[in-house]
């Protein structure tokens, strides 16, 4: 196996020298079940979570779409009255709140809020907003907001 290097340059001998061998490829797939298990749990997480993201975004599509009207720096007493009526129509039953009206409704107001500043002068003006042409009124636009973002959904069916 020897090899006559006699006479030979330092490149000519380096031309000689056989080529390292390739290692194997090394796979980038897990070699134990508890990774493949590991990743199983993660993806049905993420797609859990997915999931639930999704249904409370759309459970919860109305409270953006009423907040978007209340947005309006322009918006009427009028108009406030008529979406916290369709916003509450759409988280109640409609026997619940279809049929009430005046002191019933603030009372319902108050109920399904976490304050009782409905039973104020700003909830009377609620009351009286459908039938008079009040101007814009701030505070009621501010409670109305309150009230879309923070009130208690009816859990039944």
């Amino acid at each position: 196996m020897s090899i006559d290097t006699t006479g030979k340059s330092l490149v000519d001998l380096l031309n000689m020298l056989e080529p390292t061998p390739e290692p194997a490829t090394v796979s980038m797939l897990p070699q134990t079940w508890g990774w493949l298990a590991l990743a199983v749990i993660l993806v049905g997480f993420v797609v859990l979570v997915s999931v639930v993201f999704v249904r409370r975004r759309q459970a919860n599509a109305y409270r953006h779409h009423a907040l978007a009207e209340l947005a309006n720096p322009d918006i009427t007493s009028a108009k406030v009255a008529e979406i916290l009526r369709r916003t509450a129509l759409v988280a109640y039953p409609r026997r619940q709140v279809a049929g009430i009206h005046g002191n019933d409704w603030l009372n319902f107001l108050s109920q399904t809020s976490d304050d009782t500043i409905f039973l104020s002068d700003i909830g009377q003006s609620l009351i009286e907003a459908p039938y008079k042409d009040l101007p814009p009124n701030r505070a009621l636009t501010q409670l109305a907001r309150h009230w879309v973002k923070s009130h208690k959904l009816h859990r039944g069916t």
